[in-house]
C-alpha cells in the first residue's frame, strides 16, 4: 500500500533516498500497519523503513516491525536523555476499545507515528541519538528485551507535569526557617509560560471546533444521502414528469453527501490533525519546562544548604574543632554538586531558547499550511456543491 505524507508532515531530511551520496541523509517512514493478536492484548505493528548513507548505520537500507510501545520506548529514552530539547510528541493511546482498530484511527495513527519519526531524524541533536539508531535497527526480540528492561525507569511526560504544577506551589524552609518560594522567576521566564499555557488553550479550542466542523461534514453527508434516496423511492411512485424530477434531485443529493463525506475527510487529516499534533507539541514544551523547573529547584536548594554548610564550616574553624576537615570534605562535594546542577539549568536555558525559535518557526509554517487547506477545501466544496444544485435548476424547471 502507497501511503502519502499529508501536506503538513515534516519531512525527516532534506535529502532523499536518491541524492548523490556525498549528501548526508536520513529517511525514516512507517508503512503497513497490522493487526495481531486478539481482544485485549491485540496491538498494531508497523514496518519502520530505514534509508541513509550515514556511515553510523548499518546499512543503506533496513526494515524493521515496531509497535506503538516501541515508539513510547524511543520518546521516553530521548525525553530523559536530553534535558532542554522539546521532544516531538507521540499520538495519544486510544483507550477506547471499539476506536482502536478502525481503519481511519489506524491510517492516523501510522501518519502521526510516521511524523514524530521524521521530526526526530529531522533534528539536528536527536538525529544522533545511539536510542534512535537502536530503534531503527535491532531486530523485534532485542527491542522487546530493551522495553521490558526499562519499562518505568524514566519519568513519564505526564508525570512531570505534576512536578511542575508542584514546583508552582511548593516552598522551601532552607534559609533560617524562612519560607522561600523555589521558582524561577524573571521576564523572560514567565514570558515564555504565558506563551505556551495561552498558545495550548487557544490550540486547544481550535482543534475541539475543527473536530465539530468535520462532525458537521459527516452528519450533512449522511443525511443528504438518506434524503437522495427517499427522493429516488418517491420519484418511482410519481409520472414521468414530477418523478423524473423526484429522480433527480435524489441522484444530485447523494452526489453532494459524497463530495460533503471526502471534504469532511479532508478537514480531519489536513486541518484537525494537525491541530491536534500541535496541542500535543505544546504538551511535550511544558513537560520541558517542568524539568527545567525542577533543575532550578535543585540548584536552589543546594546553594542554600552550601551557605548553611559554610556557617558551620567557619565555626568549626574558628573552633579548631576535629570535625573541621569532615565538614571541609562535606562542603567542597556539596559546592560540585552544585556547581553541576547549575551547569545542568544554564545549558535548559540555552537549548529552551534556541528551541523555542525552532518550534515557532516550524509552527507558522506547519499551522499556515493546515489553514490554506481548510480554506481552499472548504471554497471546493462551496463551488462543488454550488455546482450540484446550479446543474439541477434547469432539469427541475423543465419538468
Amino acid at each position: 500500500m502507497d501511503h502519502q505524507q499529508p501536506p503538513w508532515s515534516v519531512s525527516g531530511s532534506s535529502q532523499s533516498p536518491r541524492s548523490p551520496s556525498s549528501q548526508p541523509y536520513l529517511h525514516v517512514s512507517v508503512i503497513d500497519p497490522v493487526k495481531l493478536g486478539n481482544g485485549v492484548q491485540a496491538y498494531i505493528s508497523y514496518r519502520v523503513i530505514t534509508k541513509t548513507n550515514l556511515h553510523e548505520y548499518q546499512g543503506p537500507e533496513k526494515i524493521v516491525i515496531r509497535r506503538y510501545s516501541d515508539f513510547v520506548w524511543l520518546h521516553d529514552r530521548l525525553f530523559e536523555k536530553y534535558k532542554g530539547f522539546f521532544i516531538p510528541p507521540l499520538p495519544e493511546k486510544n483507550a477506547v476499545e471499539k476506536f482502536r482498530f478502525t481503519a481511519e484511527f489506524i491510517e492516523m495513527r501510522r501518519l502521526a507515528l510516521d511524523i514524530f519519526l521524521n521530526r526526530v531524524a529531522s533534528h539536528h541533536e536527536l538525529q544522533q541519538s545511539e536510542d534512535l539508531r537502536t530503534f531503527l535497527q535491532v531486530d523485534e526480540a532485542v527491542m522487546e528485551r530493551l522495553r521490558a528492561h526499562e519499562n518505568g525507569l524514566f519519568k513519564k511526560p505526564a508525570e512531570l507535569m505534576q512536578i511542575f504544577k508542584d514546583v508552582q506551589s511548593k516552598v522551601s524552609n532552607v534559609v533560617l526557617g524562612k519560607e522561600k518560594p523555589v521558582e524561577e522567576s524573571n521576564a523572560e521566564y514567565e514570558k515564555l509560560k504565558h506563551y505556551i499555557f495561552e498558545l495550548e488553550n487557544h490550540l486547544a479550542e481550535a482543534q475541539k471546533h475543527s473536530y465539530r466542523l468535520v462532525k458537521r461534514h459527516r452528519e450533512l453527508g449522511k443525511s443528504l444521502s438518506d434524503f437522495g434516496k427517499a427522493m429516488k423511492l418517491l420519484g418511482s411512485c410519481e409520472g414521468d414528469s414530477l418523478g423524473k424530477a423526484f429522480s433527480e434531485l435524489g441522484a444530485k443529493s447523494e452526489v453532494v453527501s459524497v463530495r460533503l463525506q471526502k471534504e469532511a475527510q479532508q478537514l480531519l487529516m489536513n486541518f484537525e490533525e494537525p491541530l491536534k499534533d500541535y496541542v500535543l507539541a505544546v504538551q511535550s514544551i511544558k513537560a520541558t519546562i517542568a524539568e527545567r523547573a525542577n533543575a532550578f529547584r535543585q540548584h536552589c536548594e543546594l546553594a542554600e544548604t552550601m551557605k548553611l554548610k559554610e556557617i558551620n564550616l567557619d565555626k568549626l574553624t574558628l573552633t579548631r574543632s576535629d570535625k573541621m576537615r569532615e565538614a571541609e570534605t562535606e562542603y567542597n562535594q556539596l559546592k560540585q554538586a552544585n556547581e553541576e546542577a547549575k551547569r545542568r539549568y544554564d545549558d535548559m536555558v540555552r537549548l529552551m531558547n534556541e528551541e523555542i525559535v525552532r518550534f515557532q518557526e516550524q509552527k507558522t509554517l506547519d499551522i499556515g499550511v493546515a489553514f490554506h487547506n481548510f480554506a481552499n477545501g472548504q471554497a471546493r466544496l462551496a463551488n462543488n456543491i454550488a455546482d450540484a444544485w446550479r446543474s439541477l435548476l434547469h432539469k427541475l424547471e423543465s419538468c
